[in-house]
């Protein structure tokens, strides 16, 4: 077991290193959009909803197509890639990085790792269910789709985009000041009284 896990450590320590590397020339711009994503001023999140709004209120107005969207938003990610990492040590001025700032780039990384390892995780336990449970497996996948399919169908597509870009740009500021887990925690609550109200009902 111990060996699994310092296996498991030690491969973690590894991604988390070449994903350091690969974002190197990003390391000042990964720390600042932490920054405004972990809310460490208060009019942060206005601005990120400012942000978010404008972007989307001029996608609205100049209303691209599907191939025109993609295209303008690659190339954006084309531009990024080549002048970001030339560009960041001018803006901020510094080549050298404190300890801090090295703990807090390599953090950043290592949360990265283990969030795609939990995703590759979700979706290995998917095909797993498949094996097991074909019949659960097909019924819970028709019924969320359903349930996307009508979402899509009855909120308009650019609104539905914005509400979930928003939402996954602020989820960093609220995960961290606790709301996410407080919430959670009173539908899990909910959740508990209903089904012992049910038991109850059925005895």
């Amino acid at each position: 077991m111990e060996e699994g896990d310092n296996k498991s450590s030690n491969q973690l320590a590894v991604e988390t290193a070449n994903l350091e590397e690969h974002f190197q020339g990003w390391g000042e711009v990964i720390l600042a959009a932490d920054r405004i994503l972990r809310w460490e001023k208060t009019w942060f999140p206005p601005a990120i909803m400012g942000v978010v709004s404008l972007l989307f209120l001029i996608i609205y107005y100049l209303d691209p197509s599907v191939l025109s969207g993609v295209s303008s938003f690659v190339i954006c990610l084309c531009l990024a890639d080549y002048l970001v990492p030339m560009l960041a040590p001018k803006i901020f001025g510094s080549k050298i990085w404190t300890t801090e700032q090295q703990q807090r780039f390599h953090e950043i990384c290592s949360n990265l790792v283990k969030t795609r390892r939990r995703v590759i995780g979700w979706w290995k336990r998917l095909f797993v269910l498949k094996e097991e449970k074909p019949k659960m497996y097909f019924m819970s996948t028709i019924s969320i789709l359903a349930v996307v399919a009508w979402i899509g169908q009855q909120v308009h597509n650019l609104f539905l985009t914005y509400l979930i870009v928003s939402f996954l740009l602020l989820l960093p500021g609220l995960n961290k000041r606790g709301i996410i887990t407080k919430y959670v925690g009173m539908g899990k609550r909910e959740i508990s009284k209903l089904l012992k109200q049910k038991e109850k009902k059925n005895e």
